[in-house]
């Protein structure tokens, strides 16, 4: 059912970094899973990549792996073909081609009926090539929540987070119902204020937990309450890294290991995905997975058929409702953010978003360094192109 909330942040669009530290390689591999160590090893990031020059953030975007931990999972052997399709009218192409020049856009990929109708790279990015992805990521975690719900992992979205989290058990999120997790309505107070150097977002990763411990839940347990479990929605990446640990101690995996089976393989990827780690050898589920533009399209393409029986069915309906409705068309479902007219996507920082358009049957994936992570001037001359593109489909 639709909830109309207590909402916070609701129309800034969601942040979320690479704060994982990296003395720590992933716990164990699977076929087409492997571990993978930065060459250039940075140290512990809280808020520091909202600070990087052009430059860097550029060049850093498209090789994550080389300064932070993670495991690198294998595409399958044959990857889905996106065929060409009809392209975008000329003036679209031209508008599409204008946003990239001005929004620092690397790359757009627009699909019709899984067919390429545009498609175009910038700043030195190809196609064969990864970008980061922030809080796109939450929505890969969404999804591997649903796969787990439909494999048996999860028994229900109505279950305490702390039956799968037993690290939480006394603490803000002993009444939070793994659905109450999804929707960030757990009623657990946080600050995702990225220039604030002690915000809960900053210090999240910064405390190098203890044989044993883990390190998102230690942080996790110690927030106070400020509203009753359902009924106020704040932003809070760090409940999107509980999802994370919660699919992984129910499924046995981690997130990357599980996306394997569940997102790349069935989405029909071409080219690897990259999925860092924190200091306890977890996926980030908040953040910090890299993709090829053509594979975020694939997800896109994989979400708007249905996720081919890897989830519940009429999951990404569900996950694409306004399960919180913030007015105006706009809202938020499981990680999964809602627009009018029934569209949804995913997005994060600096200008990545995988836009999913079911009455247009259409997919469109956007990767981009802007000058700045956030910005309502950014937002709105990408919902400007998302309406163009959408209207000559």
């Amino acid at each position: 059912m639709k909830k109309v909330l207590s909402v916070i942040g609701a129309l800034a669009l969601p942040l979320a970094l690479p704060l994982a530290g990296c003395a720590m390689s992933p716990a164990g591999d699977m076929a087409g899973v492997t571990a993978s160590e930065p060459t250039e090893p940075l140290p512990v990031v809280g808020a520091e990549v909202l600070f990087w020059d052009d430059a860097t953030r550029s060049a850093r975007f498209r090789s994550m792996e080389t300064f932070f931990p993670g495991q690198e999972v294998a595409p399958p052997a044959t990857a889905r073909v996106l065929p060409e399709g009809e392209s975008l009218p000329a003036q679209v192409q031209a508008a599409i081609r204008g946003y990239m020049d001005s929004q620092n856009a690397a790359g757009v990929m627009v699909l019709q009926d899984g067919k390429v109708r545009f498609v175009d790279y910038g700043l030195g990015f190809g196609p064969d090539d990864r970008w980061t992805s922030f809080s796109v990521a939450k929505s890969f975690t969404s999804t591997l929540l649903g796969a787990a719900l439909k494999d048996g992992f999860i028994a229900s979205l109505n279950d305490p987070v702390s039956q799968y989290i037993p690290g939480l058990k006394g603490s803000a999120y002993d009444d939070v119902t793994v659905e109450q997790l999804a929707t960030m309505t757990s009623g657990v107070k946080w600050n995702e204020d990225y220039s604030d150097p002690n915000s809960d977002v900053a210090k999240m990763f910064n405390v190098t937990p203890e044989p044993g411990q883990d390190q998102v839940v230690e942080y996790m347990k110690t927030l106070p309450r400020e509203a009753p479990a359902g009924e106020k929605w704040v932003y809070k990446t760090g409940e999107t890294n509980l999802i994370g640990v919660l699919v992984e101690n129910a499924v046995g995996e981690t997130l990357a290991e599980y996306a394997k089976r569940k997102i790349v393989d069935p989405a029909g990827f071409a080219h690897p995905l990259f999925w860092q780690t924190d200091l306890s050898g977890r996926s980030v589920g908040g953040c910090c997975l890299s993709a090829a533009l053509s594979d975020y399209a694939r997800v896109g393409q994989f979400a708007l058929e249905g996720g081919k029986g890897m989830v519940p069915d009429r999951w990404f309906m569900e996950a694409g409702y306004p399960q919180v409705d913030f007015g105006n068309g706009y809202g938020y479902g499981y990680q999964w953010w809602t627009y009018p007219g029934g569209t949804f996507g995913a997005q994060g920082i600096f200008g990545q978003s995988i836009t999913i358009l079911p009455e247009n049957r259409a997919v469109i994936a956007i990767v981009s360094n802007w000058p700045r992570a956030t910005g309502s001037e950014f937002s709105a001359e990408r919902a400007k192109l998302l309406a163009a593109i959408g209207a000559a489909l």
